[in-house]
Protein backbone atom coordinates (compact mmCIF):
# COMPACT_ATOMS: atom_id res chain seq x y z
CA UNK A 1 0.00 0.00 0.00
CA UNK A 2 1.68 3.36 -0.51
CA UNK A 3 2.07 6.18 1.67
CA UNK A 4 -1.23 8.49 0.43
CA UNK A 5 -3.42 5.19 0.37
CA UNK A 6 -2.61 4.78 4.10
CA UNK A 7 -2.75 8.40 4.67
CA UNK A 8 -6.56 8.74 3.17
CA UNK A 9 -7.42 5.24 5.31
CA UNK A 10 -6.39 7.30 8.98
CA UNK A 11 -8.05 10.52 7.39
CA UNK A 12 -11.25 9.05 6.22
CA UNK A 13 -11.15 7.39 10.15
CA UNK A 14 -10.80 10.53 11.71
CA UNK A 15 -13.50 12.75 9.56
CA UNK A 16 -16.32 9.22 10.02
CA UNK A 17 -14.96 9.88 14.09
CA UNK A 18 -15.42 13.63 13.73
CA UNK A 19 -19.03 12.79 12.36
CA UNK A 20 -19.61 10.10 14.28
CA UNK A 21 -19.15 12.14 17.70
CA UNK A 22 -21.58 14.96 16.18
CA UNK A 23 -24.08 12.66 15.17
CA UNK A 24 -23.96 11.75 19.05
CA UNK A 25 -24.14 15.08 20.10
CA UNK A 26 -27.34 15.43 17.80
CA UNK A 27 -28.90 12.44 19.40
CA UNK A 28 -28.41 13.17 23.27
CA UNK A 29 -29.35 16.80 22.43
CA UNK A 30 -32.78 15.30 20.65
CA UNK A 31 -33.34 13.07 24.16
CA UNK A 32 -33.03 16.27 26.29
CA UNK A 33 -35.58 17.66 24.04
CA UNK A 34 -37.77 14.75 24.31
CA UNK A 35 -37.56 14.58 27.93
CA UNK A 36 -38.68 17.94 28.46
CA UNK A 37 -41.54 17.70 25.61
CA UNK A 38 -42.62 14.41 27.37
CA UNK A 39 -42.53 16.21 30.93
CA UNK A 40 -44.44 18.66 29.54
CA UNK A 41 -46.99 16.94 27.68
CA UNK A 42 -47.72 14.69 30.66
CA UNK A 43 -48.08 17.90 32.97
CA UNK A 44 -45.80 16.62 35.10
CA UNK A 45 -43.37 18.57 37.54
CA UNK A 46 -40.16 19.77 36.26
CA UNK A 47 -38.65 18.37 39.74
CA UNK A 48 -39.73 14.60 38.27
CA UNK A 49 -36.73 13.39 35.92
CA UNK A 50 -34.86 15.70 37.20
CA UNK A 51 -31.83 13.81 38.01
CA UNK A 52 -32.27 11.55 34.61
CA UNK A 53 -32.36 14.81 32.50
CA UNK A 54 -29.02 16.14 34.38
CA UNK A 55 -28.04 12.85 33.53
CA UNK A 56 -28.15 13.58 29.96
CA UNK A 57 -27.12 17.03 30.14
CA UNK A 58 -24.37 15.70 32.15
CA UNK A 59 -23.56 13.36 28.75
CA UNK A 60 -23.80 16.73 26.03
CA UNK A 61 -20.90 18.34 28.04
CA UNK A 62 -18.82 15.11 27.93
CA UNK A 63 -19.68 14.95 24.44
CA UNK A 64 -18.75 18.52 24.03
CA UNK A 65 -15.44 17.44 25.64
CA UNK A 66 -14.94 14.24 23.23
CA UNK A 67 -15.41 16.62 20.55
CA UNK A 68 -12.87 19.35 21.69
CA UNK A 69 -10.38 15.94 21.90
CA UNK A 70 -11.11 14.38 18.55
CA UNK A 71 -10.40 18.37 17.02
CA UNK A 72 -7.01 18.64 18.69
CA UNK A 73 -6.34 15.09 17.77
CA UNK A 74 -7.22 16.47 13.80
CA UNK A 75 -4.72 19.91 14.84
CA UNK A 76 -1.81 17.22 15.73
CA UNK A 77 -2.23 14.68 13.11
CA UNK A 78 -2.07 18.15 10.55
CA UNK A 79 1.08 18.54 12.15
CA UNK A 80 2.50 15.16 11.92
CA UNK A 81 1.50 15.39 8.16
CA UNK A 82 3.39 18.57 7.54
CA UNK A 83 6.70 16.98 9.84
CA UNK A 84 7.30 14.01 7.82
CA UNK A 85 6.94 16.64 4.85
CA UNK A 86 4.42 14.40 2.99
CA UNK A 87 2.55 17.64 1.26
CA UNK A 88 -1.16 18.04 0.67
CA UNK A 89 -2.84 14.68 -0.20
CA UNK A 90 -6.10 16.22 -0.21
CA UNK A 91 -8.26 18.69 1.61
CA UNK A 92 -11.60 18.54 3.40
CA UNK A 93 -14.15 20.75 3.34
CA UNK A 94 -13.22 24.71 3.05
CA UNK A 95 -15.62 25.77 5.38
CA UNK A 96 -12.88 25.14 8.74
CA UNK A 97 -10.43 27.57 9.93
CA UNK A 98 -6.56 27.35 8.53
CA UNK A 99 -4.05 27.71 10.92
CA UNK A 100 -2.52 30.84 11.86
CA UNK A 101 -5.76 32.91 11.02
CA UNK A 102 -7.86 34.06 13.64
CA UNK A 103 -10.79 31.84 14.60
CA UNK A 104 -13.91 34.26 13.91
CA UNK A 105 -15.70 33.38 17.03
CA UNK A 106 -12.75 35.15 19.05
CA UNK A 107 -12.90 38.37 16.92
CA UNK A 108 -14.60 41.41 18.06
CA UNK A 109 -17.13 42.68 16.23
CA UNK A 110 -15.59 46.19 15.49
CA UNK A 111 -12.47 43.95 14.07
CA UNK A 112 -14.28 41.75 12.03
CA UNK A 113 -14.23 43.07 8.92
CA UNK A 114 -10.07 42.95 9.15
CA UNK A 115 -10.29 39.21 8.95
CA UNK A 116 -9.74 38.22 5.38
CA UNK A 117 -8.79 34.76 3.80
CA UNK A 118 -6.36 34.63 0.65
CA UNK A 119 -5.14 31.92 -1.40
CA UNK A 120 -1.90 30.89 -0.43
CA UNK A 121 0.77 28.64 -2.22
CA UNK A 122 1.07 24.95 -0.48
Amino acid sequence: MERAEIAAGVAGDLTATERAVDAAITQATTLVQSMIGARAALSISPVAFAGSQTKAMETIAQLAAARDAIVACHAELQKDHRRMGWGTYAIGPLDKPDEGWPDETKVQPEKAEAVTRRLRAV
